[in-house]
């Protein structure tokens, strides 16, 4: 029976008033017509939408954006990552920089909602365990953002969120992080200069393009952290392009490898829970690609024969790259694949073209890992990578290779391996040298990229002397990886006749065992499984060959890990590096000539020069006080601490005294002076001299021996009147050999007394905690006694035998300057020691 209207008549309980009401009230009558269900999807897909199609299918309907997410995507996990992609000229931030990074997912919310989630994780536990629901319960994921369901898809299996604001307006995922806030000195965004530039889709992943403006002031303090952009400055705006990706994850994480700190890769890790567990332990496991033998190559593989992986790492060059350089990153690329057979695969990775022609590949599509050229004034190249937090797999990855690292690996060489190589002689290199040492470079941030850390130690497992030795530094190369900041072998002197074999990093020992340890495919089924296979491993590979050290990123207070040295004796390298840097010296205005150049190639490398010699000296002076510091487990043999040999420290001393605080006069040529620098400048010789002055007398030193001679006994260690007595042997020599004093000269001394009245302030304050606690700084000081050591007493004594040394010593002093020199440092002493002990 069709019926025309349809009448809605309001019946109530109640009393007979109001039933009465009802029976004389109006019906409501509804057009039949209009009571069809209306279609939302027509809302949204209208005839001029734009829809792509990948991950999430994106809709864009005149000014409104949809995503599309099928429901088999619902509670899966996505990683979101934020990039800088353009910047202002003077950013100290650079395009292609993370800003932040966070899991996320979607879910169902109550009602017609869909929830996102930011995914943490902190603890996890074994479904089949007790206390897995303890976790569970205890770690809901938040909901950052709740969505309308606006329709449902096509055989009701996907859900439609209207996500224009989350794309358009700034949001806890699609934020400025605070670091760029702080470092660019950014106010809050200026939504009418602001715009989504676009949204392109991938099978995996979704890229978000914004133009973003920010109001912007110079900040009153600039700093080289925070410093002044002419943006900001001119029109107290600035203006970025960012880019906010969203990455899917593998269903199945892949079994993690527990992080080894006795190799060197990069790590991530959270805190396991079980019944049996009675504390908590941060568990970490190493960052990597999930690679695999093919499952018909899996026999093979077991016996030891080299197969292909199921997925090759490969790496496509930016077709913005110029194409003289193309082959030779590709080179960089490519040489890994020496390390990975050690790991039982060949053709593991493979540097490619970007196939320019070909409209079905995009840069953005997260399946592609590209090295990047970026036309940037920066000297550097970084190459990271997005990883599953829950295992460590590797997801995405690319490098980013500044235009101008070029003229940071040409200064390095000229100044390093000119005395060796005749090519580097010059301020324009061939395309065959720059191509070998963009070559390098490449290799070494693609190693990041594969999760490995630097090993800043690993050169100083090479003796300094096999450095100048042909055969064996051209067969063995002179760091044991190319993950060390060693550069080039700037100890082989122009006589050893050393070609470019024994002068560049290359992928070394170090590099194949720790891609070995990482990368081998041992099938097991757990995490603890994995680890009990390849932890020992490390013991047994150590144990055989010491070579195969990791000694860290070189943040601690070990000499043997630093960055820019070689070999495993800092002094006598440096001094072979000050030979080849004297050698350089000498013949750098003949080698930066260039017409009309004004000296500015000059003015730049002897600048370079005088830092690679400061490099040479930090590398002596941070072996005295040295703690040497070699990761051990209770199954390794040996301490995981040392005192670094007291004739080391002593050597380093002696070298200071020869190299430093005797005036450098090579440094000092007016032939290369009076061309580049007007003589009222501050020389560069004394910054360095009173630098490494005040690094000897230094808390860190002090504090360091004060320590080592309590845990090793008096007469084990070098202790700290040895180094005041060896420092003054040196400083003070002309107090027995009755020499004239140079100006530089009277300026060491003079720092050598000032930096010591510091240490003996700092030590006083630092070691009389109940004044400071208590009292304040001022408190501290007016306590008569230092306690907790005795660092005070030992310098104030040596000043005080210093004093009298300077009184006895001016009486017999020829040179006028000298001998007035020698009074007012002696009546220095007595006024700051008068002053600071009340006589």
């Amino acid at each position: 029976m069709k019926l025309k209207y349809i009448y809605i008549v309001l019946l109530g309980l109640g009393s007979t008033s109001v039933l009465a009401q009802q029976k004389t009230a109006t019906p409501v009558v509804v057009k039949a017509d209009t009571a069809k269900k209306v279609d939302p999807l027509k809302a949204i897909i209208a005839k001029n939408t734009i829809i792509k199609k990948g991950l999430f299918n994106v809709y864009q309907t005149g000014d409104k954006y949809y995503f599309e997410i099928p429901d088999s995507l619902l509670k899966r996990e996505m990683l979101l990552t934020n990039w800088l992609v353009k910047v202002p000229g003077g950013s100290p931030k650079y395009g292609g920089e993370q800003m932040g990074q966070k899991t996320l997912l979607f879910d169902r919310g109550v009602g017609k909602k869909i929830n996102l989630r930011v995914v943490t994780l902190g603890t996890k536990a074994d479904s089949t365990s007790t206390i897995y629901k303890a976790v569970a319960n205890s770690n809901i994921d938040a909901i950052a953002m709740v969505f309308e369901l606006k329709a449902r898809g096509e055989g009701d299996r996907s859900s439609f969120i209207d996500v224009t604001d989350f794309l358009q307006k700034e949001n806890s995922f699609t934020k400025i992080n605070d670091e760029v806030q702080k470092r660019l000195n950014l106010g809050g965004m200026a939504a009418d200069r602001s715009y989504l530039q676009k949204v392109s889709v991938y099978p995996i992943n979704i890229e978000m393009k914004s133009v973003r403006t920010y109001s912007a002031t110079a900040p009153a303090k600039p700093t080289p952290a925070s410093p002044v952009i002419d943006a900001a400055k001119l029109g107290n705006a600035i203006t970025l392009e960012v880019s906010t990706s969203i990455l899917l994850m593998p269903k199945t994480p892949m079994v993690p490898r527990e992080f080894d700190l006795r190799v060197g890769y990069f790590a991530d890790g959270y805190i396991p829970l079980s019944d049996g567990q009675q504390n908590f332990e941060f568990k970490s496991y190493i960052v990597r690609y999930n690679l695999m033998p093919k499952a018909e190559d899996m026999a093979k593989y077991k016996k030891g024969e080299l197969v292909e992986p199921r997925e090759p790492i490969v790496y496509y060059i930016d077709p913005a790259t110029p194409k003289q350089w193309r082959p030779y990153l590709i080179q960089g690329i490519n040489d890994w694949n020496e390390a990975f057979k050690a790991a039982g695969f060949k053709n593991a990775i493979v540097g490619k073209e970007w196939p320019e022609n070909d409209t079905t590949m995009s840069l953005e599509d997260a399946r592609y890992k590209i090295l990047r050229y970026l036309p940037s004034e920066t000297a550097n190249a970084y190459g990271p990578n997005i990883h599953d937090p829950r295992s460590g797999e590797i997801l995405q990855s690319y490098i980013g290779w500044y235009h101008n690292v070029m003229s940071l690996v040409h200064d390095w060489y000229m100044l390093q391996a000119s005395p060796s190589d005749p090519r580097a002689r010059t301020m324009t290199f061939s395309d065959e040298l720059m191509g070998e040492l963009i070559r390098f470079v490449s290799s070494h941030e693609v190693g990041h990229t594969l999760g490995l850390r630097h090993n800043m130690g690993s050169s100083s497992l090479t003796p300094v002397e096999k450095l100048r030795d042909k055969a064996w530094v051209e067969k063995n190369g002179h760091s044991n990886s190319i993950m060390d900041y060693a550069r080039f072998n700037y100890v082989a002197q122009p006589e050893d006749n050393i070609s470019a074999a024994g002068i560049m990093p290359r992928i070394n020992d170090y590099d194949k065992w720790a891609i070995k340890w990482g990368y081998s495919y041992v099938g097991a089924k757990d995490v603890e499984a994995d680890r009990k296979i390849v932890s020992k491993w490390v013991t047994d590979s150590l144990k055989a060959n010491p070579r195969l050290w990791f000694g860290g990123e070189g943040m601690n207070n070990d000499a043997r890990c630093q960055t820019e040295d070689v070999g495993d004796n800092s002094m006598q390298a440096s001094e072979y590096g000050i030979k080849n840097l004297k050698y350089v010296a000498k013949n750098l205005p003949e080698w930066t000539k260039e017409e009309g150049d004004l000296y500015k190639n000059l003015s730049q490398m002897f600048v370079q020069l005088v830092n690679q010699y400061n490099r040479y000296v930090n590398h002596v002076t941070k072996n005295i006080g040295s703690v040497y510091e070699t990761i051990k487990y209770p199954q390794d043999e040996g301490d995981s601490y040392a005192s670094a040999p007291v004739d080391k420290q002593r050597e380093a001393v002696a070298f200071l005294n020869k190299q430093v605080f005797e005036t450098p006069t090579w440094l000092l040529d007016e032939n290369i002076l009076n061309k580049i620098g007007n003589p009222i400048r501050y020389s560069s010789v004394r910054i360095i001299q009173e630098r490494q002055i005040n690094a000897v007398f230094s808390d860190r030193v002090f504090n360091t021996l004060y320590m080592m001679e309590e845990r090793y006994g008096k007469g084990n260690t070098y202790a700290i009147n040895a180094l005041l007595g060896d420092m003054k042997a040196g400083v003070w020599s002309e107090l027995t050999t009755k020499q004239p004093i140079d100006q530089f000269r009277r300026d060491v001394q003079k720092a050598y007394v000032n930096a010591l009245l510091r240490s003996m302030k700092e030590a006083e304050i630092g070691n009389n905690a109940v004044g400071i606690l208590f009292g304040g700084t001022q408190a501290a000081e007016m306590l008569p006694l230092t306690t907790g050591s005795d660092i005070g007493a030992l310098i104030a004594v040596h000043l005080e035998d210093l004093r009298k040394d300077l009184l006895a010593a001016t009486p017999t002093t020829a040179d006028a300057d000298s001998k007035a020199h020698l009074q007012y440092v002696a009546e220095y002493i007595r006024k700051a020691m008068s002053k600071r002990f009340g006589k």
